[in-house]
């Protein structure tokens, strides 16, 4: 574990947010607009007519920064398998050279899965001192998931592999400044909202020898937020899952960069199995933070979507595998 290093949020002119994985992918979306947002739907993919963009549950996002003139790109997150991150990552034309740093927001499956793959197909090209950046050392440990009465081993990310690839594992428990971006750190859990997740871990208070077997559900320590201020617009805040809870994750950044104004909030907020009056809630207080623009992704649940075009239509924005979506250009 890297030393913590004294924290001041960097403002950005311009943020590009892309989608590399999600679970959907419509060819067809026609142009749209927004005044808080440029938005960028693709369809046809330019040169390449006879392939596809592909689709899967999970997620990954290229973000890209200018700040006086310097840019600086990171990955966050790498979808469930690497073929589908690969693929993609190809047909986007994105330079594997120009990344600054990887970004993993928690430890499931379905964001770290393609890590390995990716790793191992771009290193070559990648900058010498490559890091992943994570939320805490608990992101290493065993995961299991419990289906049809079974518990089933549902893996970890692979320090060991990280390492033969010469990859650094920066873990930021705190607030943590990137080039251009910020990590929240830890998630405090003040609202309303219940940590969710369908992981379990084992149970540290039991003795190595008493432990085996027992197992307790996860509580997401290691989750974080990835953060930008766009200069002129205020916080952009992207939740790659959000299982301590989207305004909690909202709410930390915020308090993380001393920052009042929300400009948007973009990528998972778990709420797909939520209870009605429990999406309500969320809905309400989400409404208060008031972001200029939401981008829901991934598991963030088709009813919870259907309200927020109801309540907040001027706000919400779609989107699609291959979206580039701009803030502050």
């Amino acid at each position: 574990m890297e030393a913590m290093t004294p924290f001041t949020a960097p403002v950005v002119d311009e943020l590009t947010v892309r989608v590399v994985v999600d679970s959907r992918y419509e060819r067809f979306l026609p142009k749209a607009s927004h005044p808080r947002v440029h938005i960028e739907h693709i369809g046809r993919i330019p040169g390449r007519p006879l392939t596809t963009f592909a689709a899967e549950w999970g997620l990954s996002l290229h973000l890209s920064s200018v700040q006086a003139g310097a840019k600086a790109q990171y990955v966050l997150d790498f979808g469930y398998t690497p073929e589908i991150i690969n693929r993609n990552f190809e047909l986007l034309d994105i330079d594997p050279a120009a990344i600054n740093g990887l970004i993993l927001s928690h430890g499931h499956r379905d964001h770290f899965g393609g890590l390995d793959g990716f790793v191992r197909q771009h290193r070559g090209r990648m900058r010498h001192d490559l890091a992943l950046y994570v939320g805490g050392e608990t992101i290493f440990r065993e995961k299991w998931i419990k289906e049809g009465g079974e518990t089933l081993l549902w893996g970890a990310v692979d320090r060991g592999a990280l390492q033969a690839q010469d990859v650094a594992s920066v873990c930021c428990q705190a607030p943590r400044a990137l080039e251009g971006a910020f990590t929240s750190g830890y998630i405090e859990r003040t609202s309303f909202e219940e940590v969710t997740g369908g992981s379990w871990v084992e149970d540290d208070h039991y003795s190595e020898a008493e432990r085996k077997g027992k197992l307790v559900r996860d509580q997401h320590p290691d989750e974080h937020a990835t953060c930008y201020i766009v200069k002129g617009r205020g916080l952009v805040v992207i939740s790659s899952c959000g299982h301590a809870g989207i305004v909690n994750t909202v709410r930390s950044a915020m308090a993380a960069a001393n920052v009042d104004k929300v400009h948007a909030v973009i990528g998972g907020f778990h709420l797909g199995l939520a209870r009605p009056e429990y999406l309500q809630h969320s809905l309400r207080e989400l409404e208060a933070l008031n972001p200029d623009v939401i981008v829901p992704m991934h598991c963030t649940g088709e009813p919870f979507i259907a309200l927020l075009r109801s309540r907040m239509p001027d706000k919400v924005v779609y989107s699609n595998v291959g979206s580039r979506f701009t803030f502050g250009a």
